[in-house]
């Protein structure tokens, strides 16, 4: 029986990519010459670090746009709050997401039983499989899901046949 896995996940490779893509522009720029503006990774989290709201702001802007280029989804980044550490320096860990929130997986389940489509919908851990009889079923759940589901870029893994 044909299946496949809905997903959010990044591609960590070009997230590392990107981060030292970013932090050699922060580092060559004119406007962040002298300052201790820097963003660093720890696995999932990456934690920015500036001057000050400003600065952070435009450290925030350039690794979005390096993510952009290397075609990461910026959808995929959850900023925390920006928090004071000692004189006027600022940081902020953004999380990189990984997996479907329950509350996301029940939704695209009841979507798709919702769509009238043959196919069965299950949650499995933090994906949804998709099964069905017929290919032409299962490609028109992910155009289903491309089209309704859109505060998270969705990636379709493990297609069998």
């Amino acid at each position: 029986m044909p299946s496949f896995d809905i997903v959010v996940e990044a591609n960590m490779v070009e997230v590392r990519n990107a981060l030292d893509q970013a932090n050699k522009e922060i580092a060559t720029r004119f406007d962040f010459k002298g300052s201790d503006a820097r963003i660093e990774q720890k696995e999932r989290e990456l934690t920015a670090f500036a001057d000050d709201d400003f600065k952070l702001g435009q450290v925030r802007d350039i690794l979005t746009a390096k993510m952009a280029k290397r075609g990461v989804d910026a959808r995929l980044l959850e900023p925390g709050e920006p928090e004071r550490i000692g004189g006027d320096k600022v940081k902020q860990t953004i999380k990189v997401r990984n997996g479907i929130e329950s509350e996301l997986a029940r939704r695209i389940v009841r979507l798709v039983k919702d769509s009238r489509i043959k196919v069965t919908a299950s949650i499995q851990g933090d994906a949804v499989r998709v099964a069905g009889a017929k290919r032409d079923d299962l490609q028109a759940v992910i155009a289903l899901a491309r089209r309704e589901v859109t505060e998270v870029p969705l990636t379709f893994q493990n297609f069998r046949d």
